[in-house]
């Protein structure tokens, strides 16, 4: 008979764990293991123990009930949300240890990481390279000098409690390639669900004390806790809707916005099969329309600074009614200060028009001051008690702090008792309070739980307005937004009819091409025009290249609700087809004009 397959080494046990923080059980009587080749996402609310399971785990804790084990001889890596690093050492001392020059540069894995991380073996964008001294650096620097010190070294398990934090969108998808390709077992805290679904193939759900564990990445576990609350008590129904509205989504993307879909196709279906989409786009843009009129910003021939440099240059761009934009970029590209600039209607050159009925609500990175002795719910109401979502939906601020993860007895809790995500969430509340047209999102997600990021798309789905999302969390983006456009560091404003993907494709491209081309000589550069100089022409037919592909994308989103009102009409079937088919072509035409006049052509 043949030998039977050798069973994954068991890595770390946890038995009947159990940790109180004063009266609260933060884990109750946890039993968990990991093995090797396991790749572990760990979800749940803030506050419910996510941290403290991993560090319980990693044995940074001791539990206060129950046993954790580890097998003999465990390389363990660890990455917190405080780092470890020596203030007074330098990048180098961190990083690479007492390793020779000669030797660090001929190991691949290092090669790799601190290309991936840091853009480059010189550390570009750090004063003195791999020589600068830590102590100075920000909390982000600092976090992906920790996290290089940790992927470089070898390891049985890595634990990584908000990996992407401080991460921007390519870092975040070299991070993940660079997970899937290692041999060490994960367990990772995120809320990044686009990064959950690339890397991990179990999921732990941290619940008021208990673990509920399901296999498969992010995508199979909100078709599994679809298919679990769908048969839960009536007090459920709510949370049970809104994560099968999630679950459509996920299914009618392309391809279900993972690279391999694993979970039951056939059982997803029939459980959204009475979910609409999550937006009617075109009922939104009506709306939105009625709200705000056809202007709501148009730039023409703007330029874009901070201090001497020139972030944009010679920007002709709209931002129409019912507008949802994504806006990604390169850190340092200028997404946060073009944002400022439209907000304030002015910038170093050129026009910004601001629409008259125009209310703004703009969500910096900053968490604004907040009167620390207000309740929670007095904090809201001293906005507004009564808030019009559009659509004849109107909530209290009462019931908007409740979807906002803020029940009965936490709306009476003191702003000031209030930890950074739970500001977060309270600054975006009273933001949608106020009743604006018009909402600048600028990194939204920080510090939120997947639960509350969950609730905050419904509430935009149905939110009637215009919309600029910045965000290196691409799965909140492609949630929330209808187009993307990126500033690749060339001082133009591009539009992307692929989205994200393309962005990375883009960048990656770029990357490859300075890494093989020498650096021009200074004459050259300063000859060679910059190519974000477009001709008038060319930007006015972008322009309407893009209000064309928003045309065709609204009658697109018809067609599909037309074939499944038709759905036993074959011969209404066959003819909607057709006309779809038509509309792919002049789609694929259309996006081929745009690329080759936004490349210069």
């Amino acid at each position: 008979m043949p030998e039977s397959p050798k069973s994954a080494r068991n890595l770390v046990n946890l038995e009947s764990v159990g940790k109180v923080y004063g009266t609260r059980a933060v884990l109750d009587g946890v039993s968990l293991g990991v093995g090797e080749g396991d790749r572990i996402g760990v979800v749940g609310r803030n506050g419910d123990g996510k941290t403290t399971l991993v560090r319980v785990l990693a044995r940074q804790e001791e539990p206060d009930d129950g046993r954790v084990t580890h097998s003999g001889g465990l390389r363990l890596g660890v990455l917190t949300q405080h780092d470890p690093l020596d203030p007074a050492a330098t990048v180098r001392q961190e990083v690479i240890g007492d390793l020779a020059d000669h030797e660090w540069a001929g190991d691949a894995r290092v090669r790799a990481v601190l290309t991936g991380l840091f853009g480059g073996l010189d550390l570009p964008g750090f004063p003195a390279g791999l020589d600068t001294v830590i102590g100075p650096l920000s909390g982000g620097e600092r976090r992906r000098i920790a996290l290089a010190k940790l992927l470089i070294a070898e390891q049985d398990l890595i634990v990584l409690d908000e990996p992407t934090n401080h991460l921007d969108v390519e870092g975040i998808a070299w991070l993940a390639e660079h997970l899937r390709a290692r041999r060490s077992a994960l367990v990772v805290v995120t809320h990044d669900r686009w990064f959950l679904d690339q890397v991990c193939t179990r999921m732990w759900d941290v619940q008021r004390g208990t673990v509920h564990t399901y296999e498969g990445g992010y995508s199979d576990y909100v078709f599994a806790r679809a298919e679990r609350e769908r048969v839960a008590a009536g007090e459920e129904a709510k949370r049970q809707n809104l994560v099968r509205k999630e679950l459509a989504w996920l299914r009618r993307g392309a391809p279900a916005r993972t690279s391999k879909p694993r979970f039951r196709v056939e059982a997803a279906n029939a459980l959204i099969a009475d979910v609409p989409p999550p937006r009617d786009q075109a009922e939104l843009t009506r709306f939105a329309g009625a709200r705000l009129g056809r202007t709501v910003y148009d730039l023409d021939d703007v330029t874009v600074t901070a201090g001497d440099r020139e972030l944009l240059s010679h920007l002709t761009w709209q931002l129409g009614p019912g507008d949802r934009i994504g806006l990604v970029g390169v850190n340092g590209a200028g997404k946060t200060t073009l944002l400022r600039a439209m907000a304030a209607g002015r910038a170093a050159a050129g026009t910004i028009t601001v629409g008259k009925t125009v209310r703004l609500a703009y969500l910096s990175q900053d968490v604004a001051e907040l009167d620390p002795a207000l309740r929670v719910l007095q904090s809201v109401e001293q906005v507004r008690a009564r808030v019009d979502l559009g659509g004849g939906k109107e909530l209290t601020a009462s019931q908007l702090c409740e979807r906002f993860g803020f029940g009965k007895e936490r709306q009476w809790t003191p702003v000031g008792d209030l930890s950074g995500g739970e500001r977060r969430r309270l600054q975006i509340l009273r933001l949608l309070m106020d009743e604006p047209n018009v909402l600048f999102l600028d990194e939204p997600t920080n510090d939120l739980d997947i639960e509350t990021l969950t609730q905050l798309e419904d509430v935009l789905d149905g939110w009637p307005g215009s919309l600029v999302v910045v965000s290196h969390d691409r799965y909140f983006v492609e949630r929330t937004t209808d187009r993307v456009f990126a500033l690749l560091g060339d001082r133009a404003l591009r539009m992307l009819p692929r989205g994200i993907e393309e962005y990375v494709e883009r960048r990656a491209a770029r990357l490859a091409e300075a890494a093989a081309s020498p650096p021009p000589t200074t004459a050259r550069a300063a000859t060679s025009p910059p190519p974000a100089q477009l001709s008038r022409v060319a930007q006015k037919e972008i322009q309407r290249i893009e209000r064309q592909l928003d045309r065709i994308g609204e009658r697109e989103s018809a067609l599909h609700g037309e074939m499944a009102a038709h759905a036993t009409d074959f011969k209404r079937v066959a003819d909607l087809d057709a006309e779809l088919r038509e509309l792919t072509e002049q789609r694929d035409q259309l996006e081929t004009r745009w690329l080759e006049l936004a490349d210069g052509g």
